[in-house]
């Protein structure tokens, strides 16, 4: 990245190539593969795995780098690391997943927002680049459920969706005020078959293949006709990097691009799965919390922006994930 300037308040942005990373939810869904992916990029010693007490890092993610105790909701915390380390690119991934979002709505918003506000403050300091995610669960029931543009409404009707919206915002606001160097995705419903679910509306693309492999028979809480986007997580971690390492001089937007891969039901996935596992069988068992955050949710985003603007392209559609998903947790089940 090269230094540039363009903007409102005519203050010095700060670019450069990432050196020394610190992760903020390191050992979370995303952050436990996005930190060896970088680590794999730009060495194990320039990536940082930030922590809470209770969810330390374990086996290679302990082992191949530092880590460091770093609750986002203790700005202090995020300081004294990115100083420690001399860090210039900060992803901040803490936050809480969607259906779980809706029973903690106040911690979800102390995490969500809160802790954005304690990063955003200690780059402004400190000179740091910002990624942090945003969702497809930052458009609501008014946006286009087809094609969603990526300037368009967003009326979220989840805490999940509103942190979301509201961190775009303030991300913005700290680049075009300050100069922070902020870059968002919005990420679809990831799939891995590295980390567990753990309380996003769609985890059920995540279950489902496990118990496929299992040989059980899934019961799905979302019901036929529910279509979402969807994305494999090596794609995920892939934009994740990219976003981060884009040409800013090509950038019209920051705070947050659609990214997408595929579109489908849970119909669609089962039956692309029964191809390879043909006596796997599916019933609907409806969680009237998890479909109703779905049904809010675009079907399908547009995302041209991030193609145009730095190249974006996914590299999995869902028979391949399909595909190399059972294949991996063949191997991970001793299946």
């Amino acid at each position: 990245m090269s230094n540039f300037a363009n903007h409102n308040f005519k203050t010095t942005i700060f670019y450069q190539e990432m050196k020394n990373i610190l992760v903020i939810g390191s050992t979370g869904q995303i952050g436990s593969e996005l930190t060896m992916k970088l680590r794999s990029i730009y060495g194990n010693d320039a990536v940082v795995a930030g922590y809470i007490p209770g969810a330390e890092p374990k086996g290679e993610l302990a082992e191949t780098g530092p880590k460091e105790v770093v609750d986002i909701t203790n700005a202090q915390q995020i300081a004294d690391a990115v100083k420690k380390y001399d860090i210039d690119t900060i992803y901040n991934l803490a936050a809480l997943l969607s259906a779980v979002a809706e029973t903690k709505p106040l911690l979800a918003w102390k995490i969500g927002i809160g802790g954005l506000m304690n990063t955003l403050e200690v780059a402004r300091e400190c000179q740091c680049a910002v990624f942090t995610p945003s969702s497809i669960g930052s458009f609501g029931p008014n946006a286009p459920k087809d094609g969603t543009p990526q300037d368009t409404i967003q009326q979220p009707r989840t805490m999940y969706g509103v942190t979301k919206v509201s961190g775009e915002l303030l991300s913005n606001y700290y680049y075009t005020r300050f100069g922070v160097d902020t870059r968002s995705v919005r990420f679809p419903g990831l799939i891995s078959y590295v980390t567990p679910p753990g309380g996003g509306t769609t985890d059920y693309a995540v279950d489902i293949y496990y118990s496929a492999v299992k040989g059980e028979k899934f019961s799905c809480p979302i019901n036929a006709g529910t279509f979402m986007d969807m994305m494999y997580m090596p794609d995920a971690l892939r934009a994740a990097i990219e976003i981060m390492e884009a040409d800013p001089t090509r950038l019209v937007h920051r705070n947050s691009f659609n990214i997408a891969s595929m579109s489908f039901d849970p119909e669609i996935i089962y039956n692309c799965i029964k191809k390879y596992i043909p006596g796997f069988e599916m019933e609907y068992v409806p969680d009237l919390l998890r479909q109703g955050i779905a049904d809010s949710w675009p079907n399908r985003l547009d995302d041209t922006c991030a193609r145009v603007e730095w190249d974006w392209k996914p590299e999995y559609d869902l028979d391949s994930m399909t595909q190399d998903m059972i294949e991996k947790l063949r191997i991970k089940f001793g299946k």
